[in-house]
């Protein structure tokens, strides 16, 4: 499975500027969850602590951290934002965010 993250016009990738801020012990837990869904696709997502958020759109939670995606087809997922648990759910603005995103790059929530 390919992952794609989200790049701003100007060539920022939002994803692993997220990622670069964290703690190491958090850096290499989201590079080996993204490395196990590299390699075993589909199959990786029953593992993690998911959840649906509004019609495509997904997140998932890795610590205290919460990465909103959608599954476009069985190779290609799309990880549209990134962010710090702050409460129990997802915050709107957060979900908002993500869906924005997904948007731009025309995939349909």
């Amino acid at each position: 499975m390919e992952i794609h993250d989200y790049v701003t016009s100007g060539g920022k990738n939002v994803i692993k500027e997220y990622i670069s801020g964290r703690s190491m012990e958090e850096k290499r837990e989201i590079y080996k969850m993204r490395h196990n869904i590299i390699l075993r696709g589909l199959l990786a997502f029953q593992e993690l602590n998911t959840r649906q958020l509004r019609g495509k759109l997904y997140e998932i939670k890795c610590s205290d951290n919460r990465i909103f995606y959608v599954l476009k087809d069985g190779d290609n997922v799309y990880f549209l934002h990134a962010c710090l648990k702050q409460k129990g759910k997802a915050e709107k603005f957060e979900i908002e965010t993500a869906i924005k995103r997904a948007k731009e790059l025309k995939i349909k929530i």
